[in-house]
């Protein structure tokens, strides 16, 4: 009981500043840290909102409060320990960037965690540099010489090698909107399940409730929710009315445009999101083969499936470079190759992405996309449809990526015939330009619906 007792006492900031030192001490990610160090605490929802507001925020703006504090920590950042650094990290976030909470109240509560855990001297030294940055908060700027690439990473936070090559991608307006959007809060979105519920009816019933619910542009049978809590705890969900899903992810299925009756493969499905989408969108005929590399993911995907009434996804496990042994060569209708990748297009909901990658990384990566490639193009029936698509933004995964498999793969050329809806949607947000034929694959941004960043290529084989 006492234990108990001990966790519903906690703050917020107190299990916001445990999962910073997770996440950063153990390579944790921010989503799972968070979910898992929420349900321990059973904070009330204001708090648990705080507690959220507080780790994303702080692990966003890291690179810029350490430039900030190295302006007032005497001996440095480098010889603070870990929790002691992610609190002044932390309290800096609330006193900057949160006009809700006042600063007295972020330092109060700093200088009471650091007695707490420290001694006299840690609480000493908490209070005097958080006071501090409070008088001097004029002085809390960024450096006016900085090169465009540096300036652009100290306002948005941003390693510099990751700035940098966005701006020679994309150029500098382009860069600078990337790392904008991916500091602001992601969108909730769900997808209706056609053989369980209308989207008219469900978006209805959202709105009787005084939620902002609003049609997808990307997907007919999406739905964009703004504050609807956890999407994914409710009877609707229960009952295989909808999937919590992103609208860039639904996108991916919906190019893919699968036919009832048809085979299909998705190489990397876990947990199952785009797997569950091609067996609606099949109306459950045919048959989608749905494999995994990680065995405990099996579960997850069968257990959406059977979520969702859905009869014909088969689950396989096992390295999807090995799909072939398992599958004669050209016998699918469609195969979706959704590549692991480097991920940069979901930063705003895993933040720690930009901390814990390297180009050695990126490089990495890539090398893997091309065996994987390589092997679910075997699989494709002549006449047949590959997919390919990642949730990054990273021209050596995605553009370039498919400019070097057709090289060579002259049976393989890109299908510019999208279903006009979606290249309708794509159209009118600017992503494809109207005077201009369509390429056959897109590179989604984050600042273009609000939703992840992804690339999907549509192939044919010829």
């Amino acid at each position: 009981m006492a234990n108990n007792k001990q966790q519903r006492a906690r703050s917020a900031r107190e299990v916001a500043l445990d999962a910073l030192v997770r996440i950063e001490r153990d390579g944790a990610y921010s989503n799972l840290e968070l979910n898992r160090a929420l349900q321990q605490a059973e904070l009330p929802r204001a708090d648990a909102g705080l507690a959220t507001e507080l780790v994303y925020g702080t692990v966003q703006r890291m690179r810029t409060l350490d430039y900030w504090l190295e302006r007032f920590v005497a001996k440095g950042l480098a010889k603070l320990q870990p929790w002691v650094l992610a609190l002044l990290r932390m309290s800096v976030y609330q006193m900057v960037y949160l006009d809700r909470v006042p600063p007295h109240a972020a330092v109060n509560e700093a200088v009471t965690i650091a007695k707490r855990r420290g001694h006299a001297g840690i609480s000493g030294m908490v209070n005097g540099v958080l006071r501090n940055v409070d008088r001097r908060r004029s002085e809390l700027t960024l450096p006016e010489s900085a090169t465009t690439t540096e300036a652009i990473a100290l306002k948005h936070s941003y390693p510099d090698w990751l700035a940098g090559r966005w701006v020679s991608e994309y150029g500098a307006e382009t860069a600078e909107a990337i790392c904008a959007a991916g500091n602001e809060p992601p969108n909730s979105s769900i997808r209706i399940n056609p053989l369980r519920a209308g989207r008219d009816a469900v978006l209805a019933a959202l709105k009787e409730e005084g939620l902002y619910a609003a049609p997808s542009p990307l997907s007919p049978n999406g739905i964009v929710v703004v504050r609807g809590g956890n999407l994914a705890d409710r009877i609707e969900y229960r009952n295989g009315q909808w999937t919590v899903q992103d609208e860039s992810s639904m996108l991916v299925s919906e190019t893919a445009a699968p036919s009832p009756g048809m085979t299909v493969l998705d190489c990397c499905a876990a947990p199952g999101g785009k797997s569950t989408h091609l067996a609606e969108l099949m109306e459950d005929r045919g048959t989608v083969w749905s494999n995994d590399i990680h065995p405990h993911k099996e579960k997850l995907i069968a257990a959406q499936a059977e979520r969702l009434g859905l009869s014909c996804i088969r689950t396989t496990v096992g390295d999807a470079a090995e799909l072939p042994e398992k599958h004669p060569d050209a016998s699918m209708d469609l195969v979706l190759l959704d590549a692991p990748c480097s991920g940069f297009g979901v930063i705003r909901r895993k933040p720690e992405i930009k901390w814990a990658k390297s180009p050695v990384d990126v490089d990495a990566i890539a090398g893997l996309q091309t065996r994987l490639l390589e092997a679910a193009a075997r699989l494709v029936k002549v006449g047949g449809t590959l997919v390919y698509s990642t949730c990054t933004i990273e021209r050596r995964e995605n553009e370039g990526q498919i400019e070097r498999f057709l090289a060579g793969h002259a049976e393989f050329e890109l299908d510019p015939d999208w279903p006009p809806h979606v290249l309708d949607a794509l159209r009118e947000a600017g992503v494809v330009r109207d005077d201009a034929a369509f390429p056959g694959m897109v590179q989604l941004l984050p600042q273009h619906f609000g939703s992840d960043g992804f690339f999907i290529a549509r192939l044919r084989r010829r």
